[in-house]
């Protein structure tokens, strides 16, 4: 079931369970019976007005605008990313090893635009859907109990350019600087002198889930998954102790993201 499906049946079940037919919860919300009938058979999409209208009608809370949002993000998202995006929602921490590119959590819409543009292969809408899929993922650190990230980068990561725009990468830096000022934050960076370490083999996540388990996510070229096993996830734990490890301290990979920002003027 798609995530559009899932919110027309939450849809419907809101006026079946108050035995109100279509024409009857029309008149609640002060839409047409035309119009519910459209939108839970898919044919017209539910719009912020439509959610918000049932919302106050039934006194939710706001939940079905919320759902909207919600769920807009994960239809705009590859199928394979799904999953994780519901995980990382529910997550009190994540800690994340990225040895490539900027953690999607702490990337700039221009750099997201431009990790995707090389790869050559999206159209232009599925390219502005998987851009903005990403930028609204980040909305989970500004909520108000948001999840605790700790994010490791390879140094390599704040060297390599954007489509061979400076500008991008020196917003992009900017914007991390910053995000490692939040309290809920924390960024390290493996230095270049390290040389070789077990993280280079590939990036990953570590979600803490509210019931004290952990989930793990693992992607590259061949296959993108999310990880429950205790050997995967022990594997992956063995690995983040040693990128940590390696990797500088939180005042000291500050300082050298901002001195990598400068080169990018």
């Amino acid at each position: 079931m798609t995530a559009a499906e899932i919110l027309l049946d939450e849809l419907r079940r809101s006026r079946t369970t108050r035995g109100l037919n279509q024409e009857e919860f029309g008149r609640l919300i002060s839409y047409s019976g035309t119009h519910v009938s459209a939108v839970e058979t898919g044919s017209r999409p539910p719009t912020t007005d439509y959610a918000a209208a049932i919302d106050r009608a039934l006194r939710t809370g706001g939940i079905f605008g919320r759902l909207l949002d919600r769920l807009s993000v994960l239809d705009m998202a590859p199928p394979w990313l799904r999953e994780w995006i519901s995980v990382e929602e529910q997550a009190t921490a994540l800690r994340w090893y990225e040895p490539a590119f900027v953690p999607g959590l702490l990337q700039t819409e221009a750099y997201a635009r431009a990790i995707l543009h090389a790869g050559g292969q999206l159209t232009v809408e599925q390219m502005d859907q998987r851009v903005r899929s990403r930028i609204e993922r980040q909305a989970i650190l500004n909520q108000e109990n948001p999840p605790r990230l700790v994010a490791v980068l390879d140094a390599a990561v704040l060297r390599r350019t954007a489509n061979d725009d400076r500008a991008i990468m020196r917003e992009q830096l900017a914007h991390l600087a910053a995000a490692a000022e939040l309290p809920h934050v924390r960024i390290h960076v493996v230095p270049e002198e390290t040389g070789l370490y077990p993280g280079l083999q590939g990036g990953f996540i570590l979600a803490s889930m509210p019931d004290d388990s952990t989930l793990g996510h693992i992607d590259n070229q061949v296959r993108s998954e999310t990880v429950s096993g205790a050997a995967e996830i022990a594997t992956l734990e063995r690995t983040w102790e040693i990128v940590v490890r390696d990797a500088l301290p939180r005042k000291l990979s500050l300082a050298l993201i901002k001195e990598a920002a400068l080169t990018w003027t």
